[in-house]
């Protein structure tokens, strides 16, 4: 993976806003975009090698996040710190929203945390973010009816000694305005294997912050799934940009403008 990010010394923001006067109906938001710790937490006790895995971040995800918000005009959120010091894509009252064992590797600044460290964490990182993506809706709102939400993750290659086959996956649950089109659009490509809730579903809880920010306010909304492998570099993320950049124009002159629609039970 090419570090792009590794420049700045700084303590990192909870979040940063790329291309904030973008204009087009989409909002991007990338949870785990970021691998960085503020400097108070060191490295939470682990190498810095553990800090480049997928534990930390989802590799390429920020990269295909920024380069899709200027190819489609589009504002975009993305997370400021390491999943692993807060996971912006948990609920507050999740016990995953501060692990002490991600992914067999232990996390030692993370363990025995009391109430008030768990509170810091969430009132300077965690809170910060969702409020961002919030008045991000809210200004997306005064423009257009139905700003459609799009999430970007990164998923790896292989978990638990099996092999993933999928090259993106679309997580939706009730809602398949945008999921079930842009499968399609994805799939004119026969070389693509595009997964319909892989490798995690929305069905099963996952994709938290669009669902939090999408569900309730009747937005279409989406969460995409690229592996790895694909985006680890910015020659790979940048076509994964171009590829999704050219799906949801189709997907915008064929569907859109969208309008609100009320939660399903």
């Amino acid at each position: 993976m090419e570090r792009w990010d590794e420049a700045a010394l700084e303590d990192p923001p909870p979040c940063h806003l790329v291309n904030d006067g973008g204009r087009s109906p989409i909002l991007l938001i990338c949870d785990h975009a970021s691998r960085r710790l503020p400097a108070a937490y060191g490295t939470l006790g682990l190498d810095d090698a553990d800090l480049w895995r997928h534990i930390a971040w989802d590799i390429g995800a920020a990269e295909v996040t920024r380069q899709l918000a200027y190819l489609l005009d589009a504002r975009a959120v993305l997370s400021g710190v390491s999943r692993l010091l807060v996971d912006c894509n948990r609920a507050a009252d999740d016990p995953t929203l501060i692990c002490g064992l991600s992914d067999g590797t232990r996390v030692p600044g993370n363990e025995g945390l009391d109430e008030a460290e768990l509170g810091r964490r969430i009132d300077r990182y965690y809170r910060p973010y969702h409020d961002a993506v919030a008045a991000a809706l809210t200004a997306a709102r005064a423009r257009h009816v139905a700003p459609l939400l799009i999430a970007i993750h990164s998923f790896t290659p292989v978990m638990a000694g099996s092999l993933r086959p999928w090259h993106v996956g679309i997580l939706w649950d009730r809602d398949g305005r945008l999921a079930l089109p842009l499968m399609r659009l994805l799939a004119r490509d026969p070389a693509l294997v595009v997964g319909d809730n892989e490798p995690y579903s929305a069905r099963a809880n996952r994709g938290y912050t669009m669902i939090r920010h999408g569900v309730p306010a009747g937005l279409p909304h989406v969460l995409i799934e690229i592996r790895q492998d694909l985006i680890d570099t910015r020659t790979g993320a940048e076509a994964w940009a171009q590829r999704l950049a050219q799906a949801f124009r189709d997907l915008l002159a064929a569907h859109g403008p969208f309008q609100v629609e009320p939660s399903r039970p």
